[in-house]
């Protein structure tokens, strides 16, 4: 369903809204939800910083734009156009944390190099190629143009952040026919079992969850049956009876729960009713790919590890790792 070139350039919430609507008519169980939450949260009771995000996004160049959503770099425009309005507007909408992206010329250098996750996890996943696609947690939606740019047929991303939805509007200005949707919401208000997308994506979501149970079941109802989880999070070392619980941060972080080992998150997720459960990779984030920037000049991974020992946070905890799953619906 196409968003209207005119109400792309003037940033129009509510004709966004109506789009997105129209998008998940064939979602039934959560269209009500979608649209109730995204209007709530963008018409009737708005962020107080909106009307500045907002405003950065109409100063960047009118639409549409030639782009190249499958490289590393997502790349919006060929021609420079104005370079003062163009920063200014892009610098509207800091931190940019999810990336990287470079509007016409214009290299935004984000907090996480996103693409190094992508280049990670895109050669144990099945194609995606003509699937619907769900990305849960999509921040501001750079995956999903990735997932786009690899050939879904369509793909909707949630997060509950406004300005992610802002930058992804930033993207999607220049590109407001493309099958790519984000609605602020969270996965734990939409209802029901979707049991509609083909391949779902939850990165950097599940230890920020109290109960990871039923995140993984939330995850389960929106696939279809034989749909594919592709599942990214914190873990530790250890067999199939490690998990950690930090007694309150982990790298300075308030909201992080439960950090498994990948033994017992495989066994989370065949207790949760997947099948052909697969660990496709574990690697550490070390602070090349997430560090402060110039698009993103608060603390970072550097900040949070133990200054002394860079295998321990700065609470005593292993550093992060991360592992992406993969898993069956059964």
């Amino acid at each position: 369903m196409s968003w209207s070139q005119q109400a792309a350039n003037a940033v129009d919430l509510e004709s966004y809204c109506a789009a997105l609507e129209q998008a998940t008519a064939d979602l039934p169980v959560w269209q009500a939800a979608l649209s109730s939450l995204s209007r709530e949260r963008l018409l009737q009771a708005p962020h107080g910083d909106l009307p500045r995000w907002r405003a950065g996004v109409q100063q960047l160049p009118p639409g549409p734009a030639v782009c190249d959503v499958a490289s590393d770099t997502l790349r919006i425009g060929v021609s420079p156009p104005d370079g003062a309005t163009l920063t200014q507007g892009l610098r509207a909408l800091m931190p940019w944390r999810k990336g990287p992206f470079s509007f016409f010329g214009t290299p935004v250098d984000t907090e996480w190099r996103s693409d190094w996750k992508w280049q990670r996890l895109l050669p144990g996943i099945s194609p995606l190629a003509g699937r619907r696609v769900l990305d849960v947690g999509c921040g501001s939606g750079y995956h999903c143009w990735r997932m786009w740019g690899a050939g879904a047929q369509s793909v909707l991303g949630i997060d509950p952040g406004i300005l992610f939805l802002m930058q992804f509007l930033a993207v999607k200005r220049f590109m407001p026919e493309a099958p790519v949707w984000l609605a602020p919401v969270r996965m734990e208000e939409l209802p029901g079992e979707a049991a509609a997308f083909d391949t779902v994506f939850s990165m950097g979501v599940l230890y920020h969850r109290r109960s990871p149970l039923d995140h993984l079941l939330e995850l389960r109802a929106a696939l279809r049956p034989g749909g594919e989880l592709v599942l990214e999070t914190l873990v530790v070392d250890g067999d199939a009876s490690t998990v950690l619980m930090p007694e309150d941060r982990y790298a300075m972080m308030r909201n992080v729960f439960f950090l498994p080992s990948t033994d017992m998150l495989a066994l989370w997720l065949r207790r949760c009713g997947f099948e052909a459960v697969r660990v496709v990779d574990v690697c550490p984030t070390t602070t090349d790919e997430q560090r402060a920037t110039d698009w993103m000049p608060f603390q970072s991974l550097p900040d949070f590890l133990d200054p002394d020992d860079a295998t321990r946070t700065r609470e005593g905890y292993p550093a992060p790792v991360r592992a992406v799953l993969v898993a069956r619906r059964g």
